[in-house]
C-alpha cells in the first residue's frame, strides 16, 4: 500500500503537531518546571526518572520528523503515553486526558505509517 496525498497530509501534519508538544513537554522537564517536579515526585521513582522521561520525548519528537522512523517513533510515543495513562490513573489519581489524546495521535500516526513496519521487516529478514 502506498500512503496517498491526503494521508500524507495527514500524516506530516500529526508528525508536526505531536513533534512540537512532545517537544515542549520533554523541554519543561529537563528546565524542572515545578509542575513537572511535583508529579514525578509523586510519582515516587526519583527525579532521574523525570530526566529518562524528557530524553524519550525530545528523541521521539525528533524520530518523528525523520521519513523512516516515523512509525517507530510514533510506537514508541504512543507506549510512552500509554504508561503515562496508567500513571495518570493508579499513581497521581489525576485526569488522563492529555496523555489519551497524545496516545490515540500516536497510535493513529503508528497506523498510517504501518507500510514502513512491513519495510523494516524485511530489511531485518
Amino acid at each position: 500500500m502506498t500512503l496517498t496525498p491526503a494521508y500524507l497530509n495527514v500524516s506530516w501534519g500529526l508528525r508536526i503537531l505531536l513533534a512540537v508538544v512532545f517537544f515542549a513537554a520533554g523541554a519543561a522537564k529537563i528546565a524542572g518546571v515545578p509542575m513537572m517536579v511535583q508529579v514525578f515526585a509523586q510519582i515516587g521513582i526519583g527525579q532521574w526518572f523525570r530526566f529518562v522521561t524528557a530524553g524519550i520525548e525530545i528523541a521521539g519528537a525528533a524520530a518523528l520528523l525523520i521519513p523512516g522512523l516515523t512509525g517507530v517513533a510514533a510506537v514508541w510515543l504512543g507506549t510512552t503515553m500509554f504508561f503515562a495513562v496508567v500513571a495518570h490513573l493508579f499513581i497521581l489519581r489525576s485526569n488522563p486526558g492529555g496523555a489519551i489524546v497524545l496516545f490515540v495521535m500516536s497510535s493513529s500516526l503508528a497506523w498510517l505509517m504501518r507500510e514502513q513496519f512491513l519495510i523494516l521487516r524485511e530489511r531485518l529478514l
